[in-house]
């Protein structure tokens, strides 16, 4: 299903940012460890977006521990959900940060290592010179599905912020309360209404089915 080539050792260091801060941080086998998770097959075949993520996370538990800071089991997952996870919010954001410079964390330098997915790509094809087969369209459902969700989440989230800060400022009067964000898709042809969920779980609409 894919195939990959790599013309240069993982222990050699390239001109681009995830390069520059694989030395930096020590991240070694981490070329290795992108090109095998992002060519596999099946449960062992990650997105760019997943790599990107266990880049970041590496990244973070190595300045976690150049500051002494002593880690338990799942403690660098959750540090970094906190620092950039769309449905977390911003005071919980920043409450992590504050923790983290106390304990001796460089923490803007470490966020502005954090790498995306589109760097995680360009390393691979450009640096690695690894390559990838089309996704099939179950990937293009999945990563559709995944993009979307963020979205919703972050429009709750800038959601919450936004009331909540009205509250405080007495502008608006109001309890506890959520925020939930529903988008419905509408065929114009046979009115039939979607969430998006239902949408692709479907993969079409009432107009193929008559």
């Amino acid at each position: 299903m894919t195939e990959s080539s790599t013309s240069r050792s993982s222990d050699e260091s390239c001109g681009c940012k995830l390069g520059r801060i694989a030395t930096e941080y020590d991240l070694s086998g981490l070329d290795d460890d992108l090109v095998a998770s992002w060519t596999g097959t099946g449960d062992e075949q990650y997105s760019t977006r997943e790599l990107a993520t266990r880049v970041n996370q590496r990244v973070l538990e190595s300045a976690l521990d150049d500051a002494g800071v002593a880690l338990k089991d799942g403690e660098v997952e959750n540090t970094y959900r906190l620092l950039t996870d769309d449905d977390v919010t911003s005071g919980t954001r920043v409450q992590t940060r504050n923790e983290l410079e106390r304990e001796g964390v460089p923490i803007e330098d470490v966020e502005s290592d954090f790498v995306s997915h589109q760097t995680v790509y360009n390393h691979l094809t450009g640096c690695l010179e690894a390559s990838l087969e089309e996704p099939d369209d179950e990937e293009r459902l999945e990563r559709g599905a995944e993009k979307l969700g963020a979205l919703q989440n972050r429009t709750a989230v800038v959601t919450e912020d936004t009331i909540a800060q009205l509250e405080r400022n007495d502008v608006v009067d109001i309890g506890d309360f959520d925020v939930l964000v529903s988008v419905t898709v509408t065929c114009q042809e046979c009115q039939q209404q979607y969430t998006v969920r239902e949408l692709l779980d479907e993969r079409s609409c009432d107009c193929d089915r008559t």
